[in-house]
């Protein structure tokens, strides 16, 4: 698993915001993007357990949302 790239997290921002502001998009889409960069970056710094810990709470969230609308 390589680390993010810089375009790679700017898209997702980009479109969080754009998802905030006329809620367009999929949450649970945009939910598990966001986990899967976290997962990313914990995997990137394997000794960093808050980054570890931030990436499972992401995940569970964006599980959670799978199937809801």
């Amino acid at each position: 698993m390589s680390r993010p790239s810089i375009s790679e997290v700017s898209a997702l921002i980009a479109d969080l915001a754009n998802y905030r502001k006329h809620r367009n998009g999929d949450l649970a889409d945009l939910m598990s993007r966001k986990a899967d960069l976290l997962e990313r970056i914990a995997a990137d710094s394997p000794g960093d357990t808050e980054a570890a810990g931030v990436a499972a709470i992401a995940r569970d969230r964006a599980d959670a949302l799978k199937g809801v609308d």
